[in-house]
């Protein structure tokens, strides 16, 4: 992994020299440009010393996030300035070999000063909605509300509300204290019923230690139930023995249970009211490979009746078009996280971008597929770049009918 970031950080710099002709365009002053060259120079050696002292060891997730944010703030915007200057060196190579057929005298014309301002603001906007993502798009929770019909629901749980929220990756959060806001968020909404559908931490159950007692003040009438995630199983850490690895999720599970959760692991739940009966399933993490296939669809609904009423915790939303929608249990409703909406795109009423859309066909919000319905959540918290653009960290309120 150094490696290749250290060759990326190579051609950057070699892009740099590149980058440096709209800055140069734009001021004629040599202790501006000076200025500009002993700045990038020091944050490209920031940058490798970041790069070459990180160690999987180390359970503190400060240098991966500060390697990330470095590099979307500071490197990936200059590719905007880099797209300005190609367009008008294609337009200045154009007008050259025209004269060379015109005159026979010809000449480079100087570059435009408009486009290199051009370049140089809009990646300064890019750095700036970067930037945001960390101070405050992280923190900007958002309650969606999702009112949805479950063929077979009894009389009885009509109305019924339930709170989803998912990828927490609490080692990402450096003071829990910031999301208390969205914990009153979710207690204002007086759910029936709060699931949890995986990535609690990053790697290690001692990252949720911080924010057991943040869990445990979640109010429902009905109960916490909770799933495992990719991230929850450890197998992105570093162990000293194959024990320690073994013990972190009855860790991790033994945590949840103080915070008042209670994990299914291909299993389920009967929720009664007035005599009648929601049936929820949790599975463990099944994702299309390299991610695990723990979860066991056949073993969760043993039992279960064709026609009843049922709802899937399931971390990964590929499970659903790869196993569940088809799957004899007859699961009405399916909600998954994972995909965190990349953490960055558009996210408005009639436009939703984002690059996980290249990855996961069904990457956020409602779908439907065979009769059945699919909820993908866009995460409640980070990883890697520790922040948000344009795609804001979610709580869901579904209200059945």
């Amino acid at each position: 992994m150094q490696k290749y970031i250290l060759i990326i950080t190579g051609i950057l710099f070699a892009l740099e020299f590149y980058v440096y002709q709209a800055f140069k365009t734009v001021t004629n002053n040599n202790y501006l440009r000076i200025a500009y060259w002993v700045i990038t120079i020091s944050i490209y050696l920031f940058f490798i010393y970041e790069v070459l002292n990180f160690d999987r060891t180390d359970r503190d997730n400060s240098r991966t996030q500060i390697v990330s944010s470095v590099f979307l703030i500071l490197f990936l915007p200059k590719l905007l300035i880099i797209f300005f200057l190609l367009i008008e060196d294609l337009g200045r190579g154009v007008n050259y070999i025209v004269q060379s057929f015109g005159t026979g005298e010809n000449y480079l014309p100087d570059r435009r000063k408009f486009l290199s301002i051009a370049g140089l603001g809009t990646a300064a906007l890019l750095s700036g909605l970067f930037l945001d993502g960390i101070i405050f798009g992280k923190y900007r929770h958002t309650v969606r509300k999702v009112k949805l019909k479950i063929a077979g629901l009894p009389n009885s749980f009509k109305g019924y509300r339930i709170i989803q929220i998912s990828d927490v990756h609490a080692g990402s959060f450096l003071n829990p204290s910031k999301l208390q806001t969205a914990f009153d968020m979710i207690n204002e909404q007086k759910a029936d019923l709060i699931l949890f559908t995986g990535d609690m931490v990053n790697n290690y159950a001692t990252e949720f230690e911080p924010f057991v007692e943040m869990f445990k003040s979640l109010q429902s009438k009905g109960g916490k139930f909770s799933v495992l995630g990719n991230h929850d199983y450890g197998d992105y850490g570093a162990w000293e023995s194959t024990q320690e690895k073994a013990q972190n999720i009855p860790d991790l599970i033994k945590l949840q249970k103080e915070a008042g959760f209670e994990m299914l692991r291909n299993e389920h739940r009967v929720i009664e009211k007035n005599g009648e009966k929601l049936y929820l399933l949790g599975v463990e993490n099944w994702g299309e490979k390299p991610f695990p296939q723990y979860g066991d669809l056949d073993k969760a609904s043993e039992g279960i009746p064709y026609e009843a009423a049922k709802i899937l915790m399931s971390h990964d939303p590929t499970h659903f078009d790869y196993i569940v929608k088809d799957h004899p249990s007859n699961v009405q409703l399916t909600l998954s996280g994972h995909t965190h909406g990349m953490q960055f795109g558009l996210d408005l009423k009639n436009v939703r971008w984002s690059p996980a859309q290249f990855r996961y066909k069904k990457w956020a919000d409602l779908y439907e597929s065979n009769g059945k319905y699919l909820y993908v959540n866009r995460g409640f918290g980070v990883i890697g770049y520790p922040g948000r653009v344009g795609i804001d960290p979610e709580i869901t309120l579904f209200e059945l009918n």
